[in-house]
């Protein structure tokens, strides 16, 4: 069976514990989009490890990770992360291939996403500055240059001569920043290749090849679904297709080669950066929610915005995505509190709206249209029975379920993989 895992919001919605729960039951994980500006929080036993590129599922002895030709990666970064993981006692030796069309990130790269950036002033779109923005820029005017140029000295010269030349010219004129030395950086990426060579190979032959031999496949994005490039709230999104069709493009794989498709969801809503949001909570309960659930950034530390759950959000993502089931995590961050609410609709001049609308001005002018439940006293963190969660959390996620449209098949009540209850295991769910 092949399952593609989505993010239904802003992405943060606790997909790394949800992949490292499935890969328990999958045989490959293929990450299919974005680079090293999402972080994927997993606790294994006493760790809490966060990776940035390599798919979580390694964390489990014997599973492969693949990361697809859809990611563009930071070689160093990479090299990083499979070194921390070595600290951990976890070898991704043998186990772990890269795409040769996976697009490359360069130094230049990170230097103008932050210089752009600064420039917006009050436009900023909140990058994290790791280049991942102008990487996919070049690949779509170009220009971009592969993993499989590192095995190539003559070519990688040549496209890296050619990109260097301009990138250093607009360094200067545009940012007034200093340029890069064509040497250095040339010999620092032949320098990566040799490091990372035993990993890269033809990743789409090698997942035909998987499926081919009846294993389980799980498919997982960096970003959430109203990041997507296209399909999310643009301007403020990802540079990169992070909703389920992603999946096809960012691996070399047929849709109709896909069972089903699993989305995540937090049991409220979060967002980091900028761009509308129209159930974030001003008040102290914002507050609250956040220091509860440890709500910054796991690649940047920035506080994330806070809000009630909105269903015209998730309800999007699961028609877009054509949902099979969802997961809903962190319900244990709403323990205790008197009353919860939900946004089912946007109240804009007078009408009320149930769809997200395209207009960013539009989504900006917006009020939530919020239904109110009671909360409850009773712990929920650490349940693993959906009959010993308490009344009105039974309530509340019926409440998500009805309003979203798409049945919650799991529940995470925390961090670690036993904290959760599952319902319906995606891999055991009939086709």
């Amino acid at each position: 069976m092949n399952i593609i895992v989505v993010g239904t919001q802003w992405g943060d919605e606790g997909k790394g514990k949800i992949v490292d729960l499935l890969s328990e039951e999958a045989d490959y994980i293929v990450r299919y989009q974005g680079g090293h500006n999402a972080g994927h929080t997993v606790v294994s036993g006493q760790n809490t490890i966060i990776l940035h590129l390599i798919p979580t599922g390694v964390l489990h002895p014997e599973k492969v990770g693949v990361i697809g030709n859809g990611v563009v990666v930071d070689p160093a970064a990479l090299l990083e992360e499979i070194e921390m993981l070595a600290s951990y006692g976890v070898s991704v030796s043998g186990r772990l291939f890269i795409s040769e069309m996976a697009h490359l990130i360069f130094p230049y790269h990170k230097a103008l996403d932050k210089a752009s950036e600064r420039s917006k002033g009050s436009r900023k779109i909140g990058t994290t500055g790791r280049g991942i923005g102008p990487a996919y820029a070049d690949k779509m005017a170009r220009i971009g240059i592969r993993v499989i140029d590192l095995f190539d000295p003559p070519l990688l010269r040549q496209k890296l001569e050619s990109n260097l030349t301009e990138m250093n010219l607009l360094l200067k004129e545009a940012y007034h920043l200093e340029g890069f030395d064509f040497d250095k950086m040339y010999q620092d990426y032949l320098g990566y290749g040799e490091r990372i060579q035993s990993y890269v190979t033809d990743t789409s032959q090698l997942i035909h090849r998987a499926m081919g031999e009846g294993r389980h496949l799980l498919f997982e994005g960096a970003q959430g679904t109203h990041l997507d490039v296209d399909l999310g709230t643009y301007p403020f999104v990802t540079s990169s297709s992070s909703t389920a069709g992603g999946a096809c493009t960012g691996t070399g794989v047929g849709p109709t080669q896909i069972d089903r498709v699993f989305g995540v969801a937090k049991a409220y809503t979060t967002r980091v950066g900028e761009g509308p949001f129209p159930s974030e909570l001003h008040t102290g309960m914002g507050s609250l929610i956040r220091e509860k659930g440890g709500e910054f950034g796991a690649t940047t530390g920035r506080p994330r915005r806070c809000g009630w759950f909105d269903a015209v959000v998730v309800r999007y993502a699961a028609r877009i995505n054509h949902l099979d089931g969802m997961a809903i995590t962190k319900l244990d961050v709403l323990d205790g509190l008197p009353e919860i609410a939900i946004c089912v609709g946007y109240e804009y001049q007078g009408r009320l709206i149930h769809e997200m609308p395209a207009s960013l001005s539009v989504l900006q002018s917006c009020t939530p249209r919020l239904v109110r439940l009671p909360g409850w006293t009773e712990k929920t963190a650490g349940v693993t029975s959906y009959d010993l969660l308490p009344q009105n959390a039974k309530a509340y996620l019926a409440a998500i379920a009805k309003e979203v449209g798409c049945p919650i098949d799991m529940v995470s009540t925390g961090s670690r993989r036993k904290e959760t209850i599952t319902l319906t295991h995606p891999f055991s769910a009939p086709k």
